[in-house]
């Protein structure tokens, strides 16, 4: 068995080597700083000294090679045998990097928490305990975590309530142990932030961190062949200049990888995405959850031939937390399901309607897990609801309905307990996932993406729009469709 070897500048001359030798192009002006950065930061001992640690924020845009970067850094300290860890906000974020990165990665919910021991209450997740020595995280898609500000950034069912602390605090417990923050910065930051906190400096150093930062904002010479790439940089270009005064003009001319899809066109066009790259590997990104449900039931209707409301095959999406039924099953491959996980449906039974609602049980697999399977019941009124998951009213609804099938029980605090166990109000809640909004797809990466806007005016444009716009051209590796694209947003040829 091979020993890890813990980090430190003996190293550092060495590391720089390997990187360079890993990386396998050569390299830019600024991706050769990023790596003399990254040794640097891997060589710094005396941080804990001054400091409580040291952290790197590494930011790139689309098509300025930091995921190649990235990987290679991760492939070349494996290599070393030192010792690395690998995170991403969620399942399929997490999958892409250890794709990337030829290494397996956790989400970071899944790795830094842990569930309280049951007393008789659902009490949540605690902070788990960072056992790791000498060990190097690395958390990517970074842009996504939140510090509790949002509406998404906020459950008090795990630890702090707030993830960027939570995330510090367990990754700087463990002796000798340090951070990698990767992002984007000009994609969308969480619900309710302004700026995605984990990508910024001064934010780092409220936490008496020592921060090391690069930034690679050079678009490759490889990446200008791409239409996806050439306009998400022109885009981007409207963020960094604060250039809002019209629409941006998309250019179609020369790029084989990007393209118009009339309205009458879509479901031919969809259903040869869904031949050529398959129904995962395809997605529409819309801009409401209305306008989602529009293309979801579409596409059932009209390209996949689904009668019934939920049926095997069916693509889904968990769109509300839910720590119940991987407890029930006693799962050791999962703490909990994530909002914004991606199931699919195996089998189908017992639909029935109950307290006004309708449920079914079904058995889920979860493809960003290892094809892990779950039997569950499920709710069905959260699948076609406007709102991003059942409305406050609903829920309370819901709990108020199955409160009093325990009636019979004499104190609140026991009914609370029996409730907090019932199948029903912990029905899975879910939406179709064919077409999902931009939040929903952020992290993720389809081959073919298709693109809907919706209706957009010059008056309309905002700094959330561009990062919309740019967020979702950037989910799309192969091929951009842009559904209904007006004249008025196309650069003439």
């Amino acid at each position: 068995m091979n020993e890890t070897r813990p980090y430190g500048s003996s190293l550092s001359s060495e590391l720089l080597y390997h990187i360079r030798q890993a990386f396998r192009f050569e390299p830019t002006y600024e991706q050769d700083k990023a790596m003399e950065t990254f040794c640097r930061f891997f060589s710094d001992s005396q941080s804990s000294i001054s400091h409580t640690g040291a952290v790197m924020i590494m930011r790139g845009s689309a098509g300025t090679g930091k995921t190649t970067l990235a990987s290679a850094i991760v492939r070349t300290l494996l290599q070393l045998k030192l010792k690395v860890v690998l995170m991403a906000p969620t399942g399929r974020a997490a999958k892409v990097f250890a794709q990337n990165s030829g290494s397996r990665a956790f989400t970071i919910h899944r790795m830094i928490y842990r569930q309280k021991a049951f007393t008789g209450d659902w009490s949540g997740f605690n902070l788990n305990d960072n056992l790791r020595t000498d060990t190097l995280f690395f958390v990517d898609e970074a842009s996504m975590i939140a510090n509790g500000t949002g509406n998404a950034g906020s459950d008090h069912m795990f630890g702090s309530g707030h993830l960027l602390d939570d995330l510090i605090r367990y990754v700087y417990s463990g002796r000798n142990c340090r951070m990698v923050l990767i992002g984007d910065k000009a994609q969308l930051p969480p619900i309710g932030e302004e700026e995605a906190p984990a990508l910024m400096a001064e934010e780092m150093r409220r936490y008496g961190l020592k921060v090391y930062e690069c930034d690679l904002n050079e678009v490759l010479r490889q990446s200008e062949q791409s239409g996806i790439l050439y306009n998400a940089t022109v885009i981007r270009q409207m963020i960094i200049h604060d250039a809002l005064t019209q629409l941006p003009r998309i250019r179609f001319h020369g790029f084989a990888d990007i393209q118009v899809v009339p309205g009458n066109e879509l479901i031919e066009q969809l259903s040869t995405s869904y031949s050529q790259v398959g129904i995962d590997e395809t997605i529409v990104i819309t801009r409401s959850n209305k306008r989602a449900n529009i293309y979801n039931n579409g596409i059932r209707n009209s390209i996949l031939d689904r009668e019934e409301e939920l049926c095997t095959g069916d693509l889904l999406m968990i769109v509300k937390n839910n720590y119940h039924w991987v407890k029930k099953e006693k799962s050791q491959d999962l703490s909990f399901l994530a909002n914004g996980d991606r199931a699919q449906v195996v089998k189908v039974r017992n639909l029935r309607e109950l307290y006004g609602f309708r449920f079914a049980d079904v058995l889920l697999l979860f493809p960003d897990y290892d094809g892990y399977e779950l039997q569950t019941t499920v709710i069905l009124d959260s699948l076609n609801t406007e709102a991003p998951a059942l409305t406050t009213e609903q829920n309370e609804q819901l709990f108020n309905e199955v409160m009093a099938d325990y009636a019979d029980i004499p104190t609140k605090r026991e009914r609370v307990k029996h409730i907090k166990e019932d199948d029903y109000y912990n029905a899975i809640q879910i939406k179709y996932s064919y077409a999902v909004t931009c939040h929903k797809a952020q992290g993720g990466q389809w081959s073919h993406v298709y693109l809907d806007q919706g209706y957009m005016t010059d008056d309309m444009l905002t700094p959330d729009y561009i990062h919309w716009l740019y967020t979702a051209f950037t989910r799309a590796t192969d091929k951009l469709f842009l559904v209904n694209w007006p004249t008025t947003q196309i650069d003439p040829p």
